[in-house]
């Protein structure tokens, strides 16, 4: 009962997290059942049947705050079904010793991406209002599902970065549309996994206690998408999941270190995250004292072409 209360809490963190971030749902749900040693494809099976409710969960509620832009659902969502489900057929044919250590370097190449991504660089907002191509749309949908079914997450890390990069929509309707469209990337991700190890290897208490966090999370989280600061929990997320992963990599057959060196990578890895999260802070306070400065000379630029005096 206590493991089905403790992921029924990380459903709700992570669809919080991936309801106002874009992305981290399947890549933080997928890391913790691999840290207490649940089969590779077992896991990401798991977490993309919890997907598909709450992802249909998040896509209704960012619906309801328009949050959504469904030509860009149309046109990414298609494709990453069908890398989803070659994903998850080629993880259901990788036995468990081979596919552990590769979900968890993947996810960790997840986590630093996200956590450079968002403290170096934070929301690029430039080009807005720019149409999104469908040939830019269509290969990213086609890596990014493939990557979420193999890595048990991935959709939003590599899908949700990409489209900010580009700065042609904004940050809230990137967020929106990248969670609706993998509601089609957990249906197909699920049907691979199930075609390829069946139902029986698939605990299906923790895919409705994690369904049931994440339903509960996701109108929460759409509304959070439009107040909370996304660089901020950006380097915060990315840092849960490196740290997490090189955790499971460093006890591998892989590398099999010794309990003072895991300590030593621990530690190192908490000193970058803490100085990751405050370089974030410093820079995003540093933007709202920039964009409050640009606010000021806007309107005191539209007084003076109105011919006001403004005080000296």
């Amino acid at each position: 009962m206590r493991a089905l209360i403790l992921l029924g809490l990380v459903g709700f963190a992570a669809q919080l997290v991936d309801g106002s971030l874009g992305m981290a749902y399947g890549v933080t749900s997928t890391t913790l059942l691999l840290a207490v040693g649940t089969n590779a494809a077992a896991a990401s099976a798991t977490v993309h049947l919890a997907e598909i409710g709450t992802t249909l969960a998040s896509g209704v509620a960012h619906w309801r705050f328009n949050n959504i832009d469904w030509k860009v659902v149309a046109k990414i969502g298609v494709p990453g079904a069908v890398g989803a489900f070659a994903g998850a057929t080629f993880l259901s044919s990788l036995s468990t010793e081979v596919a552990a250590p590769i979900m968890s370097l993947i996810l960790l190449s997840l986590g630093a991406y996200i956590l450079i991504r968002f403290t170096a660089f934070g929301l690029p907002r430039g080009n807005l209002g720019k149409p999104l191509r469908k040939r830019f749309l269509a290969p990213l949908g086609l890596l990014a599902g493939f990557v979420d079914a193999t890595g048990g997450g991935g959709w939003g890390p590599v899908g949700t970065p990409a489209i900010l990069a580009s700065g042609r929509l904004q940050p809230r309707k990137v967020i929106g549309s990248i969670d609706a469209s993998e509601f089609l990337v957990a249906l197909a991700a699920s049907i691979g996994f199930l075609v390829g190890i069946g139902s029986e290897n698939i605990d299906y208490a923790w895919v409705g206690v994690l369904l049931l966090g994440g339903v509960i999370a996701a109108p929460i989280a759409a509304w959070l998408v439009r107040h909370i600061p996304p660089r901020i929990l950006g380097s915060a997320v990315g840092g849960v999941i490196i740290l997490t992963n090189v955790r499971t990599l460093l006890r591998s057959d892989w590398i099999d270190a010794s309990g003072g060196v895991q300590a030593i990578a621990y530690l190192a890895i908490a000193a970058l995250w803490a100085a990751a999260i405050a370089y974030s802070v410093r820079e995003y306070r540093r933007d709202k004292v920039a964009e409050s400065v640009e606010g000021v000379e806007v309107e005191l630029g539209r007084r003076e072409g109105e011919g006001e005096r403004t005080p000296v």
